[in-house]
């Protein structure tokens, strides 16, 4: 009779305390990534819209240092527009033509300065302090500038 070592007469069943950390992280990672791509799609709608806007009021105002000439942006109910462009209006990327906000829900409300309903976008380099509210349904988002930076999100505080 042959006598084989302990180690090798005992045969391993189940897994490894390490093979279980492995796929224990795996699911952990899967539901991260999950919960994240589940976030709302009203928030996300409302955010993009803010991002568009912060970059067409920036390219709004570094046409109206370039040419000189002020120009002004205006909110209506189908969207926005920019007067004092220069540039014609025909081509497909030119701010002299109407736009319409990505969601027909949304609206804008200039905050600051008071009681106006536009801003002016230059031509100077330093501007006044602006503050446009984005609103869809309950959701609001705003845009600021301080004069001299770009028009960026602001998150508001939570009354």
């Amino acid at each position: 009779m042959k006598f084989l070592p302990i180690a090798s007469r005992v045969r391993s069943s189940g897994f490894t305390l390490l093979e279980l950390m492995v796929v224990m992280s795996i699911v952990a990672l899967a539901t991260a990534g999950v919960s994240l791509s589940l976030r709302d799609s009203g928030a996300n709608a409302l955010e993009s819209e803010a991002l568009r806007l912060a970059a067409l009021l920036e390219s709004g105002r570094a046409q109206s240092r370039s040419t000189g000439v002020p120009v002004v942006w205006r909110s209506n109910a189908e969207g926005f527009s920019f007067e004092g462009i220069t540039t014609k209006s025909s081509a497909q990327d030119s701010l002299a033509r109407p736009r319409s906000w990505l969601s027909p829900d949304t609206r804008a409300r200039v905050v600051v300065p008071p009681k106006a309903d536009t801003l002016v976008l230059g031509p100077e380099p330093l501007i006044a302090g602006q503050r446009v509210e984005l609103i869809q349904g309950d959701r609001r988002l705003s845009l600021a500038t301080d004069g001299l930076g770009p028009f960026t999100v602001v998150v508001d505080p939570v009354p």
